[in-house]
């Protein structure tokens, strides 16, 4: 389904989609980092003048911008996953009624995806330009 969805026409402006997204969460987390390290920086230089609440406020500070940072690091795949699967709905929709009606003229009652796990597959019962043909996509060789 994979290979399919990639030779659609809305595969392009799907996967931009997704990288626009992405560069956007990271110009967001280079944002934060920036500040971060401003505040590190301003710490540091103004350390030896503050009194020791002063320390302890700026330091709570830092360590609650340095937690809200690995925060958005790490939800960061979980985001792009997730309007990955947003945006890729729709396409996999698509095949998956285009896989229907091939299915059906051609009488399978089981269609399997290929994966690394398979050992021998013929040729002759893969449905993948069928499908492309249902959905009207040119196959290019």
């Amino acid at each position: 389904m994979d290979y399919i969805a990639t030779q659609m026409p809305e595969y392009t402006v799907v996967q931009t989609t997704i990288d626009t997204y992405a560069k956007s969460l990271d110009t967001d987390y280079q944002i934060k980092l920036t500040e971060f390290n401003t505040a590190m920086d301003s710490y540091k230089i103004e350390e030896g003048g503050l009194t020791i609440l002063q320390k302890k406020e700026k330091q709570d500070a830092i360590l609650l911008m340095e937690d809200g940072i690995n925060k958005f690091r790490n939800n960061g795949a979980k985001l792009i996953d997730i309007k990955r699967d947003e945006l890729f709905r729709p396409l996999y929709k698509k095949i998956g009624a285009a896989l229907q009606i091939v299915a059906e003229a051609q009488g399978y009652t089981l269609i399997m995806q290929t994966n690394e796990s398979m050992v021998y597959i013929d040729a002759t019962t893969d449905v993948t330009r069928s499908v492309l043909t249902q959905l009207g996509i040119e196959i290019k060789e």
